[in-house]
């Protein structure tokens, strides 16, 4: 029978076994838990149970990190290629982008500030590109309509982010706070919808489907036009 290798005493088990892709797993976790600020190089080391400087060996710095996150995230974009139209390919690659933002509230911000891009992000940016042109779209054209569309992704995402953090109530609880804080009499309108918006509950992803159609059904006249 062939003989283990023992470990010398002291030893963390997760140092045999640290790499770039835990490294980066490790950070996608601890925002998901506490934000992206709470992501330092001693608290991803933390969490695999080695020194922090033993993850220089995997990664440059913590904007390296930042930036493998950003790729993490967009490496699970649906970048369809069974789809004939643009007009659906481009809707489903933004409904995965929002489902995905939704369990990484923190990713739209960061995606959006990052300026390096590593080969998932690149590999979205031509797929969103050559899409848009194949369509018909003049290269102007392309990179405006990309910018249209990740503007409405990005900037949903931010919003439901920034509705939500900060309170542990719930969104019915937050829902009332938001009502009680609108005088009836001074701001009737918004009062009114809010304490619609109450009753009724919010549907988020109806809500980004509405805006998302509008913007497809522009896009989609331009193209004709053009």
């Amino acid at each position: 029978m062939a003989k283990k290798t023992r470990r010398r005493a002291g030893q963390p088990r997760s140092r045999l076994r640290v790499n770039r892709d835990r490294i980066l797993v490790a950070a996608v976790e601890i925002a998901d838990e506490r934000g992206v600020g709470a992501v330092t190089m001693r608290e991803v080391a933390s969490r695999l149970n080695v020194e922090a400087m033993s993850l220089y060996n995997h990664v440059a710095n913590k904007d390296d990190i930042l930036d493998g996150m950003v790729d993490l995230v967009v490496e699970q974009f649906d970048l369809p290629d069974d789809v004939d139209h643009w007009r659906e390919a481009m809707r489903r690659r933004a409904v995965s982008a929002h489902q995905i933002f939704g369990r990484h509230p923190w990713a739209p911000l960061l995606l959006d500030s990052r300026e390096s891009s590593g080969p998932s992000r690149l590999r979205y940016l031509d797929w969103v590109l050559g899409t848009l042109i194949r369509a018909g779209f003049s290269i102007d054209g392309a990179a405006r309509a990309f910018s249209l569309l990740d503007s409405y992704i990005y900037g949903f995402g931010i919003q439901q982010f920034n509705f939500s953090a900060g309170s542990d109530a719930s969104p019915e609880e937050r829902a009332e706070e938001i009502v009680a804080s609108i005088p009836a009499e001074t701001y009737p309108h918004l009062h009114r919808m809010a304490s619609h918006a109450m009753q009724v509950g919010y549907d988020a992803e109806a809500d980004f489907d509405f805006g998302l159609e509008i913007i497809l059904d522009g896009l989609e006249r331009i193209l004709d036009e053009s």
